[in-house]
Formats: structure tokens, C-alpha cells, sequence
């Protein structure tokens, strides 16, 4: 058989052949605590499927990936496990219309995030164990069709050590030592959940009067490590989950189906969050140990109301195959933000997400592996490798050119008749777009056609001609797009002209317009008084590049600071990056930008993403030669305005911990050693743990801390999380056996956890140290094919991605890349993916890094 990587066209003909009434899974992890002779550790799983065959006589298979298989019942035959399962799929032939199938296996718990995830908090040596499945890892730990559009009511019980709590989808109770579960409606394997633990569980509750005059009453529950609950502020999750059950029930017109509504924290996650119906998990670095700004408490906010969206947009209503993956994650990446904006306090999250998420997109979209929104997913493994920049934020922001496009009431009167006539089935794109056309009388097959099926992004540049009494005589916008990707699309659009008036950059006149093909005249616009800046796609609603004219241009490298609206400052900073990126923008005068007017911005969320470009373009495409400067001077920014920021502000924070990670000389050094010792101190600045940390780590690269150092600080904080940063600054150390041993625990080895293979490849690939990591760039083209077959998919990706010798910024790097994506042409195409996305950043590096240097050649004459 195949094995594990399940194609798309091996899920289709299972689908049109075999139809699934429900599932009884029976878990004991017991197995849990406790010393284990086992290797791997296993725990019992015993699961009985009821399916039907619409061909009798016909074979299929079932999924399992396991150690091994004790017993396989089919319709009462005992069948012999060393025959029909191979290791990952259970061989089910001559079938009858009606069928029943029974498993009992010997599942391993993970320690990749993958199935049925142990972790031992080093705090306290208690056990956790949560379930993470998505795309298709509930089949490590119960047997059963693995494909979205089989979807089936889940019975779940589960015997676990005593002392513990366990939940499921479902409302549980404990009864004769086992925990029951109540039936789920029907839903897809990759959702379904089981955690279990002595997890801190905090509940509260939420009720509705809906339409009809009933009560909808939901518990809620929220749980995270004991060792975390000091810092669980349990009440602002719960504020924010009352606050998005209202928004959804209000915009929807359709009560939340799933009965309770917990949500779990959980250790060494490898997602943001996932949206199990009725039993959510988070990554537990969304409850913060120490003082973070705003941006935090925001982006938590969008990933609750992300994963609730999720309940009607992916769960109620499920794509048929992950080629329609946007169809959740798209939608639920508008939604977060959409209802952030109209439930919570965070009334700039729009901002935000035209300076972050967009960036993500952006970059994905000029990737060689970009791809339309409605993606070709051949089999699992693309489909792993397609939760990205593409599906989730340009989804989203083409869904919020959608809503621009057909009106927001048409746009949410299309969801509502989405989720009656689709609820608890399967759904293609022309489901969607068929309501849309109802509600809105629009064309969405020729909206669609350029939107959602065609890859690229395109560029809008303007273009002014004043007549001689200084007035716009005609303005237009220009579109282009990058010859791989040469589809130009239809914009809906804003155009904001601006100037001066007593000091500040403000909005004089604007214009909202439909921009199609290579130019459009904006005639509204003629007559207006000459504009020193104009903003194309203003108030962001399109998805594109924004590009200026020289006049526009200028006035930013003198003004920027000005520009009164954050939302538009935060476009013109985004374009600037993009610009950068691009290498139309000298790195070092982007840098410069940044030390200029900063300190001005408002929005803390734009100001800590202006601090993350500004390093990333010194470390990628400031020239080699001007890197020290470079360095240096937004060092030494960065200092000045901790210095000058309010005491005790999100914003000294923030420029804190952006001095830390650009301090590099001598004096910068040792004022964070003296800041960790209280021999110096700044106003206002509390040198939380989590600062300590993130003080300690430049310092440790620095050969400033050593092992003895960064052990007594792991005796300050032994928890899971201080462990995770102590493994981190250990790798960061400027040693040559330092990087030998960090390098042999990631790739010979396979002892260490998701979380801290990740943690020792943060700490390894440290910028300042190019040269000592110069050897690992040839090992790193011997092993990475070794990796890929060897290792479970997440761990695949953490190494392909984060030790690819990108700090081995010459062309000597890119020419063995080439050489070895020649040499393997027949790898896996999501390994051959990873390695070409990583070559794209490192040309793209290169040509940045010629820009700033030819620039920098002219500057001196």
C-alpha cells in the first residue's frame, strides 16, 4: 500500500464508496504515569466503526498509524493483524452494505505536537496529554477514515490515572472509573479532541435569547497547566468568548451548535490554536508570565474569535478535500479580525492586520510555491504545507475585498444561507459562491476566476499630471504583475490625496473607484489640489502592493511622522517594507526610516512590527559591508528611546526588548548584564522573568553568559518555559562545540520535544555568527532527505525550514541549493517546496543586498 501520505484521488474514490454512521473510540492512558519499559510509550485505543458500502464485495482501506495492532474484527470475522495492517492503513476487503469494524491497538504518544501529545512539566513531574490532528493525525491514536467529507457522530471514553480530568468534544462525566462522553453531531475526524490531565479548569457560562424566544445556555470552560494558573486571567478570555458568541450569533442567525464551549492552553503546541468543536486548544504562550503590550492581549483576541468563527466556517459546514481549505481558514482569518473590531476593545485590529497579516501574504505570494487560494492538494503532505500566508491572510484579505466588492450585508446574508442549507455536511467553492450570487446579483464566477484561482499579487502605483494651475488634471493607477503571475484583477479601491496643514499629513480629498486592467482614470479625483502623498488602496481594502510616485515617495522620507491616521501610516510602512523587499528601497534608508519616526507611532502592534523589519533588514539586506554601521546606529536608537519612552509603558517595553536583540558592542552588552544584576536601572522598566530571558539570550551570543550562568537562571525559573529559553540560549553561545552539539540534538538525534527542537534551532542560527555556522551549510544538503523520510512531518519542516544556511549569504549558497534541488529532483514535493522557498529568500536577499550597497556607492560620489 501507500502508506501514510494519502492522495486526494485515493480520499475521493473511499468517499464515493463508503459512507460512515459513527464511531465508538475507547482510550486507557494510564499508561501515561508512571515509568515505561516501552519504547515508544503506548496506550490502549480500541475503536468500533459503523459504515456503510455502497458497493458490497468492494475493498478500502482504514487509517492507522500505530506500533501495532492487537485485534481487527470485521462484521465478526477476526482478521489477522499482521495481514491486514501495515503500519499505517488496515486492508477492509469484500465488504457488506452494512458493516462494523473494530480495532484495538497499541498507540504511541507523541512528543512532536502530532496524535496524542505527553508532556512532563519539569516544575512539578506532572503528566499532560492533549490531541492535535489537523490535517490527519487523528489516525495515531484511533482508528478511522481520515478525509474530511467522511464525516460521522463520535462516541469517546476514556480511562486515565486517578486524580485526572478529562475532556472531549462532547460534555463528560466520570462514572466506574471511566469518562463518557456525550454523542458529537456529525463532524470530521481531523477535529475531533481529548485532553486530559490534572489540568487548573476555570468555568463560567453564556446564555442568548435567540429569535424564536428560547434560551441558548453554553458552558464555558477554560484550563491551562497548573504550574501556569498565577498568570491565567481566565476572565479576559471569557469577556472576549461572551463578547464573540454575541457577534456570531448576531451576524450569523445561527445558534452555536456543539453544546459547551471549553478551551485549553496546552504545552508545546505547534499551532497557534485549533478549533475542536466544543473543546478548543491554544498554545499556552497565550497566557503571558510577564508584562506584554497591547498587541498581545489583541493578537490573543483574534485567535479566540479566529477558532470560534471556526464553528460554523469549517466545522458546522466542511470543505470536501484541503483543496478548499480556505474555505475555513480564509474565512475565519477575516472573522478574528472582523469581530474583533465589532465585539472588543480592540478597535485597531484592521491596522493590524493591514501591517502583519498582510505581510505574511505578501511574502507567500512572491514565493515559487505560491498558489491560488482554492489550492491544488494533491495528497497530505501539500496539504501540511498549505496553512499559509496564502490560505489564511491573503484569503482573508480577498474576502475583504469580497465584502467591498458585493456589500457586507449581501456578503453575511450569503454565510447565513451557507450554513442552513450546507450544516454538518460537505462543501466545495461553488457551494459558496452560488449563495453569494444570490444575495449580492453580482458575477462571482468572474470574481472568482481572478481572486480565488489565480496566484500572484499585483502592484498599484499612481500617477498625477497637475495643469498649470497646480490642480490634478488627470490621476490615474497604474496595475502590473510580475510576469510569472501576470493576471491583473479587478481592485475595489480608495484613493486618499493628502498635504500639509499646520504640520501634520492629512486627508483632503478621496475617492472609492473600481480599478481594472493595466490603467484606470480616477476622474472623481480631477480638479483636486495637487497632493504631496497619495495613498493608493487607502483604507485597505483591496489586496495588492502599494507602490508611490516620486513626489508621494519624497514626501514620506521627510513626513512620514506626520501622517495623522494610523491605519494609513500603517499602509505606507507596509509599502515600504514591500519596497525593501523588493530592493526598490535601499535596506539602510529603510533602517533609517525607522530611527526617524518610529518613536511616533502610536499603534503599539505597528511599532513592535517596524522593530522586527528593521532588524530583519539589517540582518538580511543591509550590504555586508554596511551591516556594523547599520547595527550599530539602530542600537543606539533603540537605547535613546527606551530612554525617552514613559515609564512603565508598553512602549518602553517594546523598546527594550528591541535594544536587547540589537545590542552588540561593548557598552550595550554590559548595560543588560547590569539591568539583570539591578546594578543599573531604568525608570519605570520592571526586568520581569521573561525579560530576564530575553536579555540573556544576545548576551549568551555573545560568549557573555555561559553554561553555568544560564543554569543558575533555570534554577530562578525551572518551569517548561524557562527550559525552553535556557535550551535556546545554550545553543545561541559562539562556540564551535557549542553549535556541534545543537546541530547532533536536532539531526542525529531524536530525543528532544517539538518545542525544544525548536528552541535549539532559534538558538543556533544566530546573525552575528556567520562564520562559525559556515560548516553546517554543505551537512545541512547531506541530511535534510534523511530528515524528511525519517521524521514526522512537523519536525520535517522545523529543520528544512530553520537550519537552511541562510545566513551564508553568497552566491556560493544559492549555487548549492540549485545543485541539490537538480540532484533530487524526484524528492517529495512538499521537501522540494520547503528547500525552493528557502532559495527564494536567499536571491531575494541578494538583490536587496546589491540594492543597499549600489545605493550606498552613489550616496559617496
Amino acid at each position: 500500500m501507500p502508506g501514510e501520505n494519502l492522495s486526494r484521488d485515493e480520499a475521493r474514490e473511499r468517499a464515493a464508496l463508503l459512507s460512515v454512521d459513527g464511531y465508538d473510540v475507547s482510550l486507557d492512558v494510564r499508561s501515561a504515569v508512571g515509568e515505561s519499559q516501552d519504547e515508544p510509550r503506548t496506550f490502549r485505543s480500541v475503536t468500533t466503526i459503523r459504515f456503510r458500502c455502497n458497493e458490497p464485495g468492494a475493498s478500502s482501506f482504514a487509517d492507522l498509524v500505530a506500533p501495532g495492532v492487537t485485534a481487527v474484527t470485521l462484521n465478526g470475522k477476526d482478521l489477522d493483524p499482521g495481514e491486514v495492517f501495515d503500519g499505517t492503513r488496515i486492508a477492509l476487503e469484500d465488504l457488506a452494505a452494512e458493516n462494523e469494524l473494530v480495532v484495538d491497538a497499541r498507540c504511541a504518544y507523541s512528543r512532536t505536537g502530532e496524535g496524542l501529545h505527553r508532556f512532563v512539566d519539569p516544575e512539578d513531574g506532572e503528566v499532560y496529554l492533549y490531541t492535535q490532528y489537523e490535517p490527519a493525525d487523528s489516525r495515531r491514536v484511533f482508528a478511522g477514515f481520515e478525509q474530511p467529507d467522511l464525516k460521522a457522530p463520535f462516541r469517546f471514553e476514556v480511562r486515565a490515572p486517578e486524580g485526572w480530568t478529562v475532556w472531549s468534544n462532547g460534555a463528560g462525566e466520570l462514572a466506574d472509573g471511566v469518562w463518557r462522553f456525550a454523542e458529537t453531531r456529525p463532524i470530521s475526524t481531523y477535529i475531533t479532541c481529548v485532553v486530559a490531565g490534572p489540568y487548573h479548569y476555570v468555568t463560567d457560562s453564556y446564555s442568548r435569547t435567540l429569535p424564536d424566544g428560547s434560551t441558548l445556555e453554553i458552558p464555558l470552560g477554560a484550563m491551562c497547566r497548573k504550574g501556569l494558573a498565577p498568570y491565567f486571567d481566565a476572565d479576559d478570555v471569557f469577556l472576549i468568548t461572551r463578547q464573540g458568541l454575541d457577534f456570531f450569533h448576531e451576524h450569523f442567525d445561527y445558534p452555536y451548535p456543539f453544546g459547551k464551549y471549553d478551551q485549553a492552553f496546552v504545552p508545546e503546541y505547534n499551532l497557534g490554536a485549533m478549533e475542536n468543536p466544543g473543546l478548543v486548544t491554544f498554545r499556552e504562550e497565550y497566557i503571558f508570565r510577564g508584562k506584554v503590550t497591547q498587541a498581545s492581549y489583541e493578537a490573543r483576541a483574534n485567535v479566540i474569535l479566529h477558532e470560534m468563527a471556526h464553528m460554523w466556517f469549517g466545522d458546522l459546514v466542511t470543505m470536501v478535500w484541503w483543496d478548499d481549505l480556505w474555505l475555513k481558514e480564509s474565512f475565519a482569518d477575516f472573522m478574528g479580525t472582523f469581530a474583533n473590531v465589532g465585539a472588543t476593545r480592540f478597535q485597531n485590529a484592521w491596522t493590524t492586520f493591514a501591517n502583519r497579516r498582510k505581510a505574511w501574504a505578501y511574502r507567500a505570494d512572491q514565493l515559487p510555491s505560491t498558489h491560488p487560494i482554492t489550492a491544488d492538494i494533491r495528497d497530505l503532505q501539500d496539504a501540511k504545507l498549505n496553512f499559509d500566508g496564502i490560505t489564511y491572510a491573503k484569503g482573508a484579505s480577498v474576502l475583504k475585498q469580497l465584502v467591498a466588492y458585493v456589500g457586507q450585508d449581501a456578503f453575511l446574508e450569503g454565510a447565513r444561507r451557507y450554513f442552513k442549507r450546507n450544516a454538518y455536511g460537505n462543501t466545495r467553492l461553488g457551494d459558496l459562491l452560488s449563495v453569494l450570487a444570490e444575495t449580492s446579483g453580482r458575477d462571482m464566477g468572474a470574481w472568482a476566476g481572478k481572486w480565488l484561482q489565480t496566484a500572484g499579487v499585483n502592484s498599484l502605483t499612481p500617477q498625477v499630471l497637475l495643469d498649470g494651475d497646480g490642480r490634478v488634471a488627470e490621476l490615474a493607477v497604474l496595475q502590473e504583475a510580475a510576469e510569472s503571475h501576470p493576471e491583473l484583477r479587478p481592485h475595489r479601491v480608495a484613493i486618499g490625496l493628502y498635504r500639509l496643514e499646520g504640520g501634520d499629513l492629512v486627508r483632503y480629498a478621496r475617492a472609492e473607484a473600481d480599478v481594472d486592467g493595466p490603467r484606470t482614470v480616477i476622474t472623481e479625483l480631477a480638479g483636486a489640489d495637487a497632493p504631496e502623498l497619495v495613498l493608493v488602496n487607502d483604507d485597505d481594502l483591496t489586496y495588492c502592493k502599494i507602490r508611490f510616485d516620486e513626489t508621494s515617495l519624497a514626501t514620506l522620507r521627510d513626513r512620514l511622522g506626520s501622517l495623522t491616521d494610523p491605519l494609513a501610516r500603517a499602509l505606507c510602512w507596509s509599502a515600504l517594507w514591500n519596497l525593501t523587499r523588493d530592493a526598490l528601497l535601499p535596506a539602510r534608508d529603510f533602517v533609517g526610516l525607522v530611527l526617524r519616526f518610529a518613536s511616533r507611532e502610536s499603534d503599539i502592534g505597528v511599532l513592535q512590527m517596524l522593530q522586527a523589519w528593521a532588524e530583519s533588514a539589517l540582518v538580511n539586506y543591509v550590504a555586508p559591508e554596511g551591516r556594523e554601521a547599520a547595527g550599530r546606529l539602530l542600537a543606539e536608537g533603540a537605547l535613546r528611546e527606551l530612554r525617552q519612552a514613559a515609564p512603565g509603558s508598553e512602549h518602553q517595553l517594546a523598546w527594550a526588548r528591541f535594544f536587547a536583540s540589537t545590542a552588540a558592542d561593548e557598552p550595550g552588552l554590559r548595560l543588560l548584564q547590569d539591568l539583570l544584576s539591578g546594578a543599573a536601572a531604568i525608570d519605570g522598566l520592571d526586568v520581569d522573568q521573561e525579560l530576564r530571558w530575553a536579555f540573556l539570550e544576545p548576551l549568551a551570543a555573545h560568549g557573555l553568559a555561559d553554561e553555568s550562568v544560564l543554569a543558575a537562571e533555570l534554577a530562578r525559573d525551572d518551569t517548561a518555559s524557562g527550559k525552553r529559553h535556557q535550551v535556546r540560549c545554550l545553543a545561541a553561545r559562539p562556540s564551535a562545540a557549542v553549535k556541534a552539539q545543537a546541530w547532533a540534538q536536532v539531526v542525529e538525534s531524536q530525543a528532544l520535544s517539538n518545542a525544544l527542537v525548536e528552541a535549539t534551532i532559534a538558538g543556533f542560527a544566530q546573525a552575528s555568527q556567520r562564520e562559525l555556522l559556515a560548516p553546517y551549510a554543505e551537512k545541512y544538503f547531506e541530511v535534510i532527505a534523511g530528515i524528511w523520510a525519517d521524521r514526522s512531518i512537523q519536525i520535517g519542516m522545523d529543520v528544512v525550514r530553520g537550519l537552511y544556511p541562510s545566513l551564508q549569504d553568497r552566491p556560493e549558497t544559492l549555487a548549492a541549493t540549485d545543485a541539490w534541488l537538480t540532484a533530487h529532483a524526484d524528492a517529495a514535493p512538499a521537501l522540494r517546496r520547503l528547500v525552493l522557498e528557502a532559495r527564494d529568500d536567499l536571491a531575494r536577499t541578494l538583490r536587496g543586498q546589491e540594492c543597499d550597497a549600489r545605493a550606498a556607492e552613489a550616496a559617496a560620489g
